[in-house]
């Protein structure tokens, strides 16, 4: 991977330099389950403050959908309609939402990827994992992510929409690789191939070959926005942290930390790249000291605020505190950084990768 990554460093250090006038943001957006609802409402602020344009997003697994859905909003009617988008389709996605049971049941099985320790949903849960594939419990192959990204996004207009880069982060089940599509190439199922757990979907087939979750080798993908948008900073979403200063003892606990891990591997892979890039183009170009500007806004403190008492999360009550958790986020990060933005890294991505 880093060979693959090394060999197109040269192809990234000519032309980068900050454009004078406003601010755009490459936007990064890390998958998470239910969890994306903090990006949602980081989103939405961002969107609703407007002093930040964005040049390119790109997403894995439900950053994809939170990306998709800003750039249907984008395309088809400016930042009000982005924040409708989003907001629709996280109320969509709740219990709340007026899905047939079917497909509730499966979706309930998608967002409540953390049920509450010792909850029936948790015995569910883990005593299907075991013993029932997707193959065996979904035999339909009901997907009613895909029935909600369908009844919600305008592909074609995302398409036509060449104002905003977009990426869309997959893994290959066969060769086990990242692939990352550009906006030309997403549709339904490349959101859905990004967002398929393999416990939960069948494996989704684009030109022959089956994807699951993005989040497994690229979550989400930043290299190509630096590719693309060389000229403007990135702002990582990051919802899983990197680091923990505790070791996980419960059962809970240790299940939530192999996850984190396990999503958590492929950004610390690109933060690496990120920043073996940056040296380079401090070398070749004489940029300093980073080469690169990152920026990052990181849900933190979730576990404390919430406790083992939280109720299932597909809950629309559990998605609006996270959406709050992430306006908050949004507004302290532009008020502490706003000014920096298209001056100098707020993200130590030396220190956020070192062993």
């Amino acid at each position: 991977m880093l060979k693959d990554m090394s060999a197109g460093v040269n192809r990234l250090l000519t032309g980068f330099g900050r454009k004078s006038g406003g601010k755009r943001v490459n936007l990064a957006l890390q998958g998470g389950g239910a969890h994306g609802a903090f990006t949602w409402g980081v989103l939405d602020h961002l969107l609703e403050d407007g002093r930040l344009g964005f040049a390119g997003v790109s997403g894995a697994s439900a950053g994809a959908v939170n990306a998709v859905m800003l750039a249907d909003g984008l395309a088809r009617g400016g930042p009000d309609e982005a924040r409708t988008r989003l907001a629709d389709f996280w109320r969509a996605a709740s219990l709340g939402g007026n899905l047939p049971d079917a497909q509730r049941a499966v979706l309930e099985r998608v967002l409540s990827m953390f049920p509450v320790s010792g909850s029936p949903m948790q015995l569910f849960v883990d005593t299907m994992s075991r013993l029932l594939s997707p193959y065996d419990f979904n035999p339909l192959n009901i997907n009613p992510l895909k029935d909600l990204i369908e009844r919600f996004v305008d592909f074609e207009a995302i398409r036509n929409y060449q104002e905003l880069e977009l990426f869309v982060s997959a893994t290959n089940v066969r060769s086990g690789r990242l692939r990352v599509f550009r906006r030309e190439d997403v549709n339904a199922d490349v959101i859905m191939a990004s967002a398929a757990l393999p416990h939960v979907f069948r494996a989704v087939e684009i030109d022959g070959e089956p994807y699951w979750d993005g989040g497994f080798t690229g979550n989400p993908a930043m290299l190509p926005l630096i590719a693309a948008n060389p000229d403007d900073d990135v702002l990582l979403v990051q919802i899983a942290p990197l680091k923990r200063d505790d070791t996980p003892t419960t059962t809970r606990e240790i299940l939530s930390r192999v996850n984190e891990i396990s999503f958590s591997s492929s950004l610390a892979a690109e933060l690496r790249a990120l920043e073996y890039v940056g040296r380079n183009m401090v070398r070749k170009n004489g940029k300093g000291p980073t080469g690169i500007n990152v920026h990052r806004i990181l849900l933190e403190g979730f576990d404390k605020k919430l406790g083992t008492g939280t109720r299932l999360k597909n809950d629309y009550d559990f998605f609006a505190l996270l959406h709050r958790a992430g306006r908050r986020a949004a507004r302290r990060f532009l008020d502490q950084h706003f000014d920096d933005i298209g001056e100098r890294s707020t993200f130590d991505l030396v220190k956020e990768t070192a062993a």
